[in-house]
């Protein structure tokens, strides 16, 4: 049925993406918020990560482990595509952290390291469906605009009082 309408997902990022992300959203409204995430007066409590170079590591393990995933979902090196991919899986990354951090510096008035990190891991995310099919400079731009959303969305949440502690 999604093939008939023409439905394209190179690399599996429905399933391993949109599927996961909906399932941890459940879990997140059944598990509910961390103790003193939200008080009892409306306000919203920053609990920071306690170690932020080891998120560092991990998102950065994660986008090198990206290059298998998306441009290893050709199963061929020769062609040139593989190449390709690996440019738009890149710059989608890249893209990603620095729309997240000017989107982040713009609303909170410093750059913030977290919502940085978590643009990367968005712009994956966001470009890992089309990567074959996309140009470089779109690429960056499904970036951009998946570390815009990354900013929005936690500020959604955290007003609709889902704590994604992730």
């Amino acid at each position: 049925w999604l093939e008939r309408i023409k439905f394209y997902d190179f690399a599996g990022s429905t399933v391993v993406h949109s599927i996961g992300g909906w399932a941890a959203l459940a879990g997140a409204i059944v598990v509910g918020p961390r103790l003193g995430k939200y008080s009892k007066d409306g306000r919203i409590n920053a609990i920071p990560g306690h170690n932020i170079p080891m998120a560092a590591l991990g998102v950065f393990i994660l986008w090198l482990g990206w290059f298998g995933f998306n441009p290893g979902s050709t199963t061929a090196v020769g062609g040139g595509s593989f190449a390709m991919i690996c440019v738009t899986t890149n710059l989608s990354a890249a893209g990603g952290a620095c729309t997240a951090m000017l989107v982040s510096w713009g609303l909170f008035k410093k750059p913030d390291t977290s919502f940085t990190l978590n643009g990367a891991l968005a712009g994956l995310v966001a470009i890992t469906a089309g990567c074959n099919v996309m140009s470089p400079a779109m690429a960056l731009l499904t970036g951009c605009l998946g570390g815009a959303i990354v900013v929005f969305s936690v500020i959604a949440f955290d007003r609709i009082r889902v704590d994604d502690p992730v």
